[in-house]
């Protein structure tokens, strides 16, 4: 599939960028191009947010909508979107290598669920309440209205389930937005917006410009722009927070992570490292995902067996063209991400880890931008392959005498996304999360629950999105003291 498109996605429609430079993306598997779109300049940005805000200040517009039609509308985005949902999958996978196993339920269904849900969140949650005084000498009035014009800028390891953490409880909100997808996968943001259009949201109310890092600024310290969300490394998480607090305007960030997998002795082994859920919780999107647990912690008295077995689980996943649907394992999604991640590799190996498995390029398939799925061993938590985010499918085994030394060692990071502990009793499972220092956590690799907050804390970023808190934070709030 090849797209080349000439537009912007403004005021509802395919506009003529002003600039002239474009946006090429390559396959990370063929490593031929794919198509490209225009990229951005500053003043079609302000156009973009301009349609927003012009949007948005309609008195008769979007964020005046009563919440049951503003809830139909995105029902009617969500529908449009499962029509597409194949298409819209196979397309972030031809981009950034996500195997398809993994991008037609994530890339491909998640956003219709997420806009559904946030509609649903929009019609339980009162816009407004009355309340009696703390003194007892009246009421106050207290209102939620949208906060306005929101900056959307998403990650290319999950672009459409990233985007609509944000554009769908924006929307429900009844903020305005306009979205700059990243420059790795902007081609599956042409097919999102040929839904907007479909689905028949008001001109103005979603904006999409294609562009990198001088786009993404540009948005981000647009006076027009009332909000920012954000996922992306932690690097620039802090530029934009930075940026954001000098304009003291709100921003969610969700960053990087470095989260542990926690291995207590009662588990049974072979079956816990074979199974899927461990699977999806440490190499999702071949080791391309925020929240992968890729520290695994093993207590020292079955250290030796669960290295075998997860060396044994390693050696035998299928790595190759992610559109095969039997692929485990894609390529990097570019060919500056797969130098990264073998820098990481040789450092583990030059810090004294033991490399047990991989390292290295896979023989087969001849192109792209492959690397071996790779383990080490004997590694100190202090060490740059525990502590660094490689977003690859690298996995580190550290040891642990007991739960205490567990806890301390996954709290030893500067990240604080999630994590997992694997055992065969939920309650112990459950004490060892309330003590791990993470925005999330699972237990046995219980998947992320769509309708709770997501987010991080510690270098992992602030703020949280999805459910009602995530809607919340694109709302803003007003006492009326009657």
């Amino acid at each position: 599939m090849t797209i080349e498109h000439d537009g912007l996605f403004i005021g509802g429609d395919w506009v003529a960028p002003h600039s002239t430079a474009r946006i090429t993306v390559t396959s990370p598997a063929s490593e031929q191009p794919l198509g490209s779109v225009p990229h951005a300049d500053e003043e079609d940005v302000d156009k973009a947010v301009s349609a927003a805000r012009k949007a948005f200040d309609d008195p008769q517009g979007w964020a005046h909508w009563d919440p049951a039609r503003r809830a139909e509308a995105l029902h009617r985005f969500a529908d449009v979107m499962e029509q597409r949902s194949s298409e819209i999958a196979r397309s972030v996978t031809a981009q950034n290598g996500m195997p398809l196993m993994f991008s037609e339920p994530s890339e491909g269904r998640t956003s219709a669920f997420v806009l559904r849900h946030a509609a649903r969140l929009i019609t339980e949650m009162p816009p407004e309440r009355m309340q009696e005084r703390a003194d007892g000498t009246g009421r106050t009035l207290i209102r939620r209205e949208p906060i306005g014009v929101v900056g959307a800028i998403p990650a290319w390891n999950f672009p459409q389930t990233l985007a609509a953490f944000k554009y769908a409880s924006a929307l429900a909100a009844g903020c305005t937005v306009v979205l700059k997808p990243p420059q790795e996968t902007v081609l599956d943001a042409v097919l999102l917006a040929d839904v907007v259009k479909e689905a028949g949201l008001p001109p103005g109310v979603m904006n999409i410009v294609f562009g990198g890092a001088e786009t993404g600024s540009s948005l981000v310290g647009h006076p027009g722009v009332d909000k920012i969300g954000f996922t992306g490394s932690t690097a620039v998480g802090r530029l934009i927070a930075e940026k954001c607090a000098r304009l003291l305007k709100p921003v969610t960030l969700e960053l990087g992570g470095k989260s542990a997998a926690v291995l207590l002795d009662d588990v049974d082994v072979d079956a816990v490292v074979n199974s899927a859920a461990f699977l999806i919780m440490t190499m999702f999107n071949s080791g391309q995902a925020c929240w992968a647990s890729t520290r695994i912690l093993a207590p020292r008295s079955r250290y030796e067996e669960i290295v075998e077995a997860m060396a044994s689980m390693m050696g035998k996943l299928v790595v190759g063209d992610p559109m095969d649907p039997e692929t485990q394992i894609g390529p990097m999604a570019t060919e500056k991400h797969r130098a990264r991640v073998e820098g990481y590799i040789r450092k583990g190996v030059g810090e004294g880890a033991r490399l047990v498995t991989g390292g290295g390029r896979p023989q087969h398939p001849e192109k792209g931008w492959f690397v071996e799925p790779t383990l080490f061993a004997d590694v100190d938590n202090r060490s740059t392959i525990a502590q660094d985010e490689i977003f690859g499918p690298v996995l580190s085994v550290i040891p642990y005498q007991d739960e205490d030394d567990a806890v301390r060692i996954a709290n030893a990071s500067r990240y604080g996304l999630s994590g997992t502990v694997w055992t065969k009793s939920t309650d112990r499972g459950i004490a060892l999360a309330r003590r791990v220092h993470s925005g999330m956590y699972s237990i046995n690799g219980r998947r992320t629950d769509l309708g709770a907050p997501f987010g991080g804390e510690k270098e992992s970023g602030l703020g949280r999105e999805l459910g009602m808190e995530g809607l919340a934070s694109y709302q803003r709030l007003q006492s009326i003291f009657v």
